[in-house]
């Protein structure tokens, strides 16, 4: 494995300040107790449309009262869990009970094809297998996915929970004269949250560990800095100078593109 994979997975939700934001996927417990009350709510509305539909044409042939039942499945156990999952971005009334909130993979919300996908696999594994099919994937996956969140690239997270970010990596100040006239190109995600998440955690590997990391991610980062540092400083150091450059450089490209944008755009009427 490569250092620059250290600490991020390919799906982490990375920020400008180099921060991959890991949205906690919901334990079993919570899924679990979501899933038996929405199993309830399915139940429920599928008993009380065939008793409705039972009234309204209790006098029609087989065909018809067979072909209305499957209409009937497909309106409770499909398309209500789908119109409601779409709409509300994610939550199922078992999601908005417990608190929890269907994602993407890359932790934006989901739409149709995500919810559809979801609800279809949910009849088989929910409905006609009590759920079994669901739990065990569930427990093997490394975020809690059933099948359908499998097929559908879906997970669900704590909706409740508050994400907190570090504070920012601080500019060492004999090493900032070098890093304002350095070059710095852009780092690749995976490289800028390794050492951001390096830096944060420094001081709780072991001597050798730290040295080994901070060699290694210099050496992955020299391609991208010129001239290179000045030379007896330590790794820890020279990555912290470049953490810091680099957000000092994108904040100030940020407030650029908001003074452009204020000057060309009209301003929005409905701010």
């Amino acid at each position: 494995m490569s250092s620059s994979t250290v600490g991020v997975g390919a799906d982490d939700l990375v920020t400008g300040e180099a921060v991959a934001l890991d949205l906690p996927h919901a334990g079993i417990g919570l899924r679990l107790a979501s899933g038996l009350l929405d199993l309830l709510v399915g139940y429920g509305l599928l008993y009380g449309l065939q008793l409705a539909v039972g009234f309204l044409i209790g006098g029609a042939d087989d065909a018809i009262q067979a072909a209305v039942s499957i209409a009937v499945v497909i309106v409770a156990w499909v398309a209500v869990p789908t119109t409601f999952e779409t709409l509300t971005r994610g939550k199922t009334l078992g999601h908005l009970a417990v608190g929890l909130r269907t994602v993407r993979d890359d932790a934006g919300p989901i739409g149709f094809r995500h919810a559809l996908t979801r609800a279809l696999l949910g009849v088989i594994e929910l409905y006609s297998c009590a759920g079994v099919p669901a739990l065990i994937c569930a427990g093997v996956s490394q975020r809690g996915k059933r099948l359908g969140d499998l097929l559908a690239g879906t997970y669900v997270v704590r909706d409740r929970h508050r994400i907190s970010l570090p504070p920012p990596v601080q500019m060492p100040p004999h090493l900032a004269s070098w890093a304002r006239t350095a070059d710095v190109a852009p780092l690749p995600d995976q490289l800028a949250v390794a050492l951001r998440q390096f830096v944060a955690r420094a001081a709780t590997f072991t001597p050798e560990v730290r040295e080994q990391l901070g060699q290694r991610l210099l050496e992955e980062t020299r391609p991208y800095v010129a001239p290179a540092p000045p030379e007896g400083n330590h790794p820890e150091y020279v990555l912290m100078a470049v953490l810091a450059e680099r957000r000092s450089r994108d904040a100030a490209r940020l407030e650029r593109e908001d003074a452009l944008r204020a000057r060309i755009l009209p301003p929005d009427p409905t701010a």
